[in-house]
């Protein structure tokens, strides 16, 4: 059997996350009038520009609180906190313009703070899934 290379658990990880912020996308459809998707062919490419924003919004908010973990003075944790809050905050309305940008009237997510639990629900879904996939891992019971 051929080993795992890195470009193939990076597919692997994109993949699943796209799937999973599908299913979380389309049930706040189902489940809210707010949030409205004019097709399921459009919620597919929603979560794939999603996917692609969260990643650049979690590696800027790592890269700035690396930065910040780097200096040793008293006031760097408190602007660390700061920037990174910064980051989470301003990232939400980073994402409804985006979305609006590239979809128009055909995805309408809420406001700030739908958008905010859509993205939690999605992060916790697949922090949920990765769980698993962790615990699945550590079953001594090797086929």
């Amino acid at each position: 059997m051929a080993a795992v290379t890195d470009k193939q658990r990076l597919f692997a990880s994109f993949t699943n996350d796209v799937l999973v912020y599908i299913i979380v996308l389309n049930l706040f459809v189902e489940h809210s009038d707010v949030i409205v998707i004019d097709s399921f062919s459009i919620s597919i490419l929603t979560a794939v520009l999603l996917k692609l924003l969260l990643d650049v919004i979690v590696s800027a908010e790592h890269r700035v609180s690396d930065f910040f973990k780097r200096r040793h003075r008293p006031i760097a944790k408190v602007l660390r906190i700061f920037a990174v809050w910064l980051i989470l905050f301003l990232s939400k309305f980073l994402i409804l313009e985006v979305v609006d940008f590239v979809f128009g009237d055909h995805v309408e997510l809420g406001g700030f703070f739908l958008v905010a639990i859509l993205v939690i629900a999605m992060m916790v879904a697949r922090q949920g899934l990765e769980s698993v996939y962790q615990r699945l891992g550590t079953n001594t019971d090797a086929l």
